[in-house]
């Protein structure tokens, strides 16, 4: 997975209503812009879609700006993106390929403002009763990502899609419980409630880094249904061209990394947050090279 750079984007769109964004490497999370991997007539539309999801979501989550500055700048940000569709960017507009990129590749204007409806939910929503919640907030802020690139590549069938859809949601759940700690100083919690409740689990175990046999199953239960939806969509990268799939591969192999890691500390993500290291990139690029390993996916807790 792409390293992060420093999360500046955004923040003159807060002061000023437009943020010019210079896009040379990734930092949104699971997105694919490895530059050697893109075939070179499709990078203009990825990093016009990067840049737009990417600026739109530091409006959300950086800096100090109240509730109110971020709903409107992302507000303003939604009119850029319908003079966009429509073919008639400003002269000043803060996005300068995406008017190309969505006319070009036929690109729905309803999946960029699902990613906008996500991050206006990162600005007023802090808990999650259920579960459903939970998959309804990744089916704005992680499927529309993958179901862009879908477009781009021309590869946009509803089997895909489906697919996509389960392996987005399954690398956001990832990130969710890969970053707890991280959340939580954010007030945000992402758990579902109705999982605390039925594992006997408070939010006082994620103030006091509590990691009991009551943590630990609910950890667990939460990795399998990551996992569960990554291997559901692992008959993706068979039907995608071989550069979209190498990639795809290897992103999925990160996943179940991320995954592994979580389950091997046994759910304590508050002293080491589980992440990719050397020896784990190897073995990610190991699982994009060659004939992808069948993950299977782990029995629920009943």
């Amino acid at each position: 997975m792409p390293a992060a750079a420093p999360p500046t984007e955004g923040k003159r769109i807060l002061s000023t209503g437009y943020a010019p964004l210079p896009v040379s490497a990734a930092h949104y999370e699971n997105f694919p812009v490895a530059s050697l991997l893109l075939p070179r007539r499709l990078r203009p539309g990825v990093l016009a879609i990067y840049a737009f999801a990417r600026t739109a979501d530091d409006v959300a989550d950086e800096g100090e700006a109240a509730p109110a500055e971020r709903l409107a700048a992302l507000d303003r940000i939604g009119r850029v993106l319908d003079r966009a569709a429509a073919g008639a960017p400003a002269p000043d507009d803060p996005f300068p390929g995406l008017a190309a990129a969505i006319a070009r590749h036929a690109l729905p204007p309803a999946l960029f403002h699902d990613l906008l409806s996500a991050f206006r939910q990162d600005v007023t929503t802090a808990r999650y009763p259920a579960y459903a919640d939970v998959l309804d907030y990744c089916r704005r802020s992680a499927a529309p990502v993958g179901r862009l690139v879908l477009h781009l590549y021309g590869a946009a069938s509803p089997a895909n899609l489906a697919h996509s859809d389960a392996i987005c949601t399954g690398l956001q759940l990832v990130n969710f419980w890969q970053d707890i700690a991280i959340d939580w100083r954010k007030n945000r919690v992402y758990l579902p409630q109705e999982d605390l409740a039925r594992f006997g689990v408070t939010e006082r175990h994620i103030a006091d880094a509590r990691c009991d046999d009551r943590w630990r199953a609910l950890l667990a239960f939460e990795t399998a249904r990551a996992r569960a939806l990554l291997v559901s969509g692992q008959p993706l990268p068979r039907a995608l061209p071989w550069r979209l799939a190498l990639e795809l591969r290897g992103v999925l192999a990160g996943g179940h990394r991320i995954l592994d890691a979580i389950d091997a500390v046994r759910g304590d993500v508050f002293r080491r947050r589980p992440q990719l290291r050397a020896r784990d990139w190897a073995i990610v690029a190991a699982h994009a090279l060659l004939p992808p390993r069948r993950h299977r996916a782990a029995a629920l807790p009943t």
